[in-house]
């Protein structure tokens, strides 16, 4: 993880936006990545860690999550990329165990949409 993302995660959890263990775990989860070989940057994965951390810090707070029905578009793409729909699975069931955080099936989609395009990135250098 770059020096940039961690700051943007530090100022998630300075500013109070989101609870320190949400923080730690989304850390966690992109150290994981990292260690995997993903270029977890702030430009390959800003958006994935934001909306990760938005996301869990809602569902906490007990605050509701917008269902969204899939469009044929993203079903067809998801398709395409299996893996990031099982690791999106995998997370989700991790946050549930960790955090008590139970993901809808329209977050771990759009978490599955950033892990897809996190392996594309990964595929190109």
């Amino acid at each position: 993880m770059d020096d940039q993302l961690a700051l943007r995660i530090q100022l998630f959890r300075e500013s109070g936006q989101v609870r320190p263990e949400v923080a730690d775990f989304v850390t966690a989860e992109l150290i994981a990545l990292a260690d995997e070989g993903r270029p977890v940057t702030e430009e390959t994965a800003g958006m994935l860690t934001s909306h990760l951390m938005m996301a869990l810090t809602r569902l906490l707070a007990g605050e509701p999550i917008e269902q969204f029905l899939t469009d044929e578009q993203v079903r067809a793409e998801l398709a395409a990329h299996p893996e990031a729909v099982a690791r999106a699975h995998e997370i989700a069931e991790r946050a549930g165990t960790a955090l008590g955080a139970h993901l809808p099936d329209s977050e771990i989609n759009f978490l599955a949409m950033h892990l897809a395009v996190l392996a594309q990135q990964t595929s190109t250098r």
